[in-house]
């Protein structure tokens, strides 16, 4: 299997600072090709919500740097993934709270990685940035730590009613602005000719799921200029929408 990858990053239509971060690296390693991504979304009501943001993917970036060859040569586990990513959010988790005590300041971010390699997928998520799945149909990886997602799965709250209701983006936990963080962990098996899609809460608030199936199908994302377009063009009818959060995206194009 072997991958192709695209980002776009916008600020939106009302704010001056974007504070989303993303990276994504195509890597080999032993003739085999894997995709490392990370998605952050700084809280916008807090304050350096991008410092937040950039700093947490710059530690994930030294993870891989350090750590991810050893792990593949060693054969890979969940269990590894488990540990030492769980070991890099609470690291983070810490030191950004430091910060905040020293500056005198609140900052958080969200967190969402993959790790994709030709046999197994590994994610991680803190908040609500998401990991979709996309063939023929759209499937969401990760679960939302939101207010509104717990009352859903509760029974308190029906889905359709999420999506107008004023808390909505009110976070059960992210890093830097909680005492303690605990990540989720999705494993699976990747799909040949997929769209593997990361993206912060503002890319998919003014969108259907069929907009995104539509734009972002595996089909129409053959190359990494023609995924970038895509890409472009959905963020701008977000923008039109009058979303008013920054809107992130990056893709993965799986093939055989």
């Amino acid at each position: 299997m072997k991958f192709l990858v695209s980002a776009s990053t916008d600020a939106g239509t009302v704010k001056t600072i974007n504070q989303d971060s993303v990276s994504v690296q195509l890597l080999e390693q032993d003739g085999s090709q894997l995709v490392f991504a990370i998605l952050c979304d700084g809280m916008g009501g807090l304050q350096k919500g991008e410092l937040a943001s950039a700093s947490v993917i710059h530690a994930f970036r030294n993870w891989c740097s350090r750590r991810l060859e050893v792990l593949l040569q060693n054969g890979l586990q969940d269990s590894d993934i488990r540990r030492e990513w769980t070991q890099v959010i609470t690291n983070c988790n810490e030191k950004i709270k430091a910060y905040g005590r020293e500056k005198g300041v609140r900052l958080g971010t969200t967190v969402t990685v993959l790790l994709l390699t030709e046999s197994r997928y590994y994610v991680a998520n803190v908040g609500d940035s998401r990991v979709y799945e996309l063939q023929t149909q759209l499937t969401q990886i990760t679960r939302d730590q939101t207010v509104v997602a717990r009352e859903i799965e509760l029974g308190f709250l029906a889905p359709e009613q999420a999506e107008t209701d004023p808390r909505r983006s009110v976070l059960l936990q992210c890093i830097g602005a909680s005492e303690v963080v605990y990540a989720d962990f999705f494993f699976g098996t990747p799909l040949g000719n997929a769209v593997y899609l990361l993206c912060s809460d503002g890319f998919r608030h003014k969108i259907a799921p069929e907009e995104m199936l539509a734009y972002l199908e595996p089909y129409r994302m053959n190359s990494p200029e023609n995924m970038r377009e895509n890409e472009q063009a959905l963020i701008r009818l977000i923008k039109e929408r009058n979303e008013r959060d920054n809107i992130t995206v990056a893709t993965i194009r799986t093939y055989e």
